[in-house]
Formats: structure tokens, C-alpha cells, sequence
């Protein structure tokens, strides 16, 4: 196919796609995140959520299970995460019934190649983030055409305007966020009314959990994601696209 009609398709799919997720927010603009979730696995094929398994993925993972245990879960293992979110991972697996969680790696000959003795964290942080989390991560959404996130409007200035649905740039996915118009106490309110269990590391000082080589505990009256890439320009992995390239967003200014 020529590359004008090729260029003419994907402006159409485009424009379709963004009406779609128009009408979706549209409708659901005025309902709980539940009816988000609820909405998003009926009216969106080949929907995963994407999860950390850190101190509030419970919430998500709770309410998917809810509507349907066998919702695929891709789960990140960076190799590079406590014990404690391994463990977690099992516990909450193994309550909530989820059938379908999926353990993402990074390919060994990528790892052998650019990080042999797990050291790149230290001097790129960025490069490790894509190594371990960005690029696998990508590679397992490439056969879905959407993805639920945890994200909400109260984490970032770059947030404050977040929908329940997006069109990734770059992709040609929806992203689901049924928490956006969440506020912080709602989280810790959801997980109390449900029983759902709590991260091990939250108690002990860690509200924002990643990579044990890149999370630190928070101290008393410092923002909940201060321990995470501590001293650096960096508050996210880079999971998200921007204008079509994997980037870090909501950068510390």
C-alpha cells in the first residue's frame, strides 16, 4: 500500500479511536471508578491491567477482580524488587483469586548485554527503568489495545486533568485510569472497607515502592514519593508515552 493511504488509514483509526474514548468518557463521567472498571473490560477487547503489586495496586487489583478474576495482570518483575513485593505478589494473587497474572522479565540476553552485574542503576537510572521495566513492558502490550492504570490527578501537575480514558500517543491504546478523580484518602479508605491487605513495607517507612536499589523510607512530613529515586531528577519509570516516545513523566522541577 502506498505510504499516503497507509498515512490516510491510521489518521482514520486515529479519529476513531478518539471517539471512542470520547463517548466513553462522556458516559462515565460522572461515575465511581467501579463503573469505570466495569465499563472499560466491557466495552474495550484485549484490556490488561498493569500492575506493581506496590503499596496501593491492591485497589485496582481488588476491583478487576471483582468484575473478572481472569483479566490478564501483567506484572513487572524487574529483578531488581524487594522480597517483600514478591511475597506480596503471591498473597494478593492467591486471595483475590486472580487466575490470569502474567510475570513480565526483561530478555536475559538484553540484561547480560547492557546491565551483567546489575550495577546500571547507579550511574543511569533512566536506562536501567528502560532496560527492566520500559521496553518488556511494551513489548507485553503490544498484543493488547488497552491498559488499566493506577494513575490519579492528585500525583502530579502533569495529572490534573487525567480522564478515565486516553488515547496513548504513539501506540494506538486506550488507557484506563478508574482512580482519577481519586483523592489521597481514598485509597487507604477503600483498602480499610474491603479488608485488603496491606503492602509489608508500607509500615515500615515505604508509602512509594519500587526497586529496592532505588527506594529509600520516607521520613515523617516528606511527599509520599520522596523516597523513591532519592536526590534525583526522576519520579517516574517511564511506562508512559508522550508525543510517542517512552518518557519520564511528571518530572521534579
Amino acid at each position: 500500500m502506498p505510504l499516503d493511504l497507509i498515512q490516510t488509514e491510521l489518521g482514520r483509526d486515529r479519529r476513531a479511536l478518539t471517539q471512542q474514548v470520547g463517548a466513553l468518557n462522556n458516559r462515565f463521567r460522572h461515575h465511581s471508578a467501579h463503573d469505570v472498571m466495569h465499563g472499560a473490560l466491557a466495552e474495550i477487547e484485549d484490556l490488561a491491567l498493569v500492575s506493581s503489586f506496590g503499596a496501593e495496586s491492591v485497589v485496582l487489583l481488588h476491583m478487576v477482580a471483582v468484575v473478572d478474576k481472569a483479566t490478564p495482570v501483567l506484572f513487572i518483575d524487574t529483578q531488581m524488587l524487594f522480597t517483600e513485593t514478591l511475597e506480596h505478589q503471591h498473597e494478593v494473587s492467591d486471595r483475590l483469586g486472580l487466575s490470569n497474572v502474567r510475570i513480565i522479565r526483561a530478555n536475559d540476553e538484553d540484561v547480560q548485554r547492557d546491565d551483567p552485574y546489575g550495577a546500571l542503576h547507579v550511574h543511569d537510572t533512566d536506562a536501567c527503568c528502560n532496560l527492566r521495566k520500559t521496553f518488556p513492558l511494551q513489548q507485553a502490550l503490544s498484543g493488547y489495545s488497552g491498559w488499566i492504570s493506577g494513575r490519579k490527578r492528585f500525583q502530579s501537575g502533569t495529572r490534573a486533568t487525567l480522564e478515565f480514558f486516553e488515547v496513548e500517543d504513539g501506540t494506538g491504546r486506550i488507557k484506563v485510569n478508574p482512580l482519577a478523580h481519586w483523592a489521597p484518602e481514598d485509597v487507604p479508605a477503600y483498602m480499610d472497607e474491603n479488608r485488603l491487605p496491606r503492602h509489608p513495607l508500607v509500615a515500615k517507612g515505604y508509602p512509594s515502592i519500587g526497586c529496592a536499589p532505588c527506594t529509600s523510607p520516607v521520613k515523617e512530613g516528606e511527599d509520599p514519593r520522596a523516597g523513591r529515586w532519592r536526590n534525583q531528577n526522576k519520579e517516574e519509570c517511564g511506562i508512559h508515552f508522550i508525543d510517542g516516545k517512552m518518557v519520564r513523566t511528571g518530572e521534579k522541577t
